[in-house]
């Protein structure tokens, strides 16, 4: 990857906010923001938008399924240790509430962006272990639209909005304005 790709874009187009310049050389407004496994065909459903979402999902939901498996042969592993009901009885609530609040984060992560980056830095290894959850959320998310997509049509539709405010205020014969204003 180079440094362009991996440099983040905001709604606004480049990474400092600035409108990005077209490919011809003219400005030509704010970007989309890439989503992972889509790019910027979520911007109008092209490029085969449906069959990914489709094929996300499923492997999001079966990836979930086959980690349930794994997870299933690491508990029998502690029950042929015998560790004890109250070991095997914390790993099960670990698991089942790391996954529970990694599926909320990640759920609201497609709605919002976080309020606090450090905080949700701080919960990394949280949803990493509650990694099924996530994977649960990805895949739900998949079969209604993008994940994220809404978040970031919203943050596109209001820089589109913003920047024709900004040019269309711009538009016109400047000495026309200041010519009508010196006559009043």
């Amino acid at each position: 990857m180079s440094d362009d790709e991996q440099t983040p874009r905001t709604a606004g187009g480049t990474a400092d906010g600035k409108a990005a310049g077209g490919a011809d050389g003219t400005t030509g407004g704010p970007r989309p923001e890439e989503i992972r496994f889509f790019g910027t065909t979520w911007v109008d459903h092209t490029g085969h938008y449906g069959l990914r979402r489709a094929g996300l999902a499923v492997g999001a939901l079966a990836a979930a399924v086959a980690a349930c498996f794994v997870l299933r042969f690491a508990f029998q592993g502690l029950q042929i240790a015998d560790t004890g009901g109250l070991v095997n009885g914390l790993v099960i609530v670990m698991f089942a509430v790391c996954s529970a609040i990694a599926c909320r984060k990640t759920w609201e992560g497609f709605q919002r962006r976080p309020d606090d980056p450090a905080r949700e830095d701080s919960l990394r290894s949280l949803k990493t272990i509650g990694f099924i959850g996530s994977l649960l959320a990805y895949g739900a998310r998949c079969l209604t639209e993008a994940p994220g997509e809404k978040l970031r049509r919203a943050e596109y539709e209001a820089a589109l909005a913003r920047h024709e405010k900004r040019r269309g205020s711009r538009t016109g014969n400047p000495a026309a304005r200041k010519k009508s204003k010196r006559g009043k």
